[in-house]
């Protein structure tokens, strides 16, 4: 007589991005977060555009005796569509989906089941990070084209830019970018605290108020620490940056940054899965 005996195979990759893509699309708060998200990012850009065209329709020509440039006529229509307000909406909102990502499942108890069918955490947590950095990739790439395309639509008689002018390009790129760096930042979050009201008050520190914090010219080890926030990197890479700058970020030092800040994420968010107990 012979006994079967039963193993299961060990779930593929493939798998594993099947499932955890449709455990982030299973909350119906996914849609209202990152389309009211989105929506509120464009609208803020576009109504800064939209003031600053009825502004400029309104105002009298410029006096042909007046040789110098004068502020009050000058205006840089490129940037109405990189408002800093708008973009920190965006990345809290996109540092939170990517929170709820990791803690959602060890506050439901899901965390249990999935560990048990897939032992290798590793694997389910890069996992994670392919499918919320895939989408929040495609959610950002949208915004950043739609913020700057409306934008200068709206200022197209007042000087409004086009894609192919110096920095346009690179400012859409970095923009794009941000959200899914900031998801990855907040899976880290999410891993390491695993509460709610943690990783929301922890992404908006690390976010927006350590940038602040950091900020100065009098100290240069200060300023330094401020150009590596996420954030100072995303200004100087769209010139969002206003008022002079005695220790200025370089455009590579900024695309390190971002890609420091998004590899460090991914490692904290897998060992802090990887070590810890569910």
């Amino acid at each position: 007589m012979t006994t079967a005996v039963c193993t299961a195979a060990p779930a593929r990759f493939r798998h594993l991005l099947a499932a955890e893509w449709i455990k982030f699309w299973s909350l119906r708060s996914t849609y209202w977060v990152l389309g009211v998200g989105a929506l509120v990012v464009v609208g803020i850009n576009a109504n800064s555009a939209r003031s600053n065209a009825d502004r400029l329709a309104n105002q009298p020509a410029l006096p042909p005796d007046r040789p110098a440039p004068d502020p009050a006529y000058s205006f840089d229509a490129m940037h109405t569509a990189f408002l800093d307000p708008a973009w920190q909406i965006l990345m809290i909102v996109a540092c939170s989906v990517g929170a709820i990502a990791v803690f959602g499942e060890y506050t439901s108890g899901l965390v249990r089941t999935t560990f048990t069918a897939v032992p290798d955490r590793r694997a389910v947590v890069l996992a994670k990070v392919a499918v919320v950095g895939a989408v929040m990739t495609g959610v950002g790439a949208v915004v950043a084209a739609a913020s700057f395309g409306l934008t200068q639509a709206l200022l197209k008689d007042h000087g409004g830019a086009s894609i192919t002018d110096p920095g346009a390009f690179r400012a859409v790129a970095a923009s794009a970018l941000l959200a899914p760096l900031s998801a990855m930042i907040g899976m880290a979050l999410g891993a390491v605290v695993r509460h709610a009201a943690g990783s929301i008050v922890g992404a908006i520190v690390t976010l927006l108020l350590l940038p602040v914090l950091f900020q100065g010219e009098t100290y240069r080890w200060v300023a330094e620490i401020g150009n590596a926030m996420p954030l100072s990197a995303w200004e100087a890479l769209t010139g969002a940056h206003w008022g002079p700058e005695k220790y200025p970020v370089s455009v590579t030092e900024a695309w390190v940054v971002f890609a420091g800040w998004a590899v460090g994420s991914v490692v904290i968010a897998v060992a802090a899965v990887g070590r810890r107990d569910v």
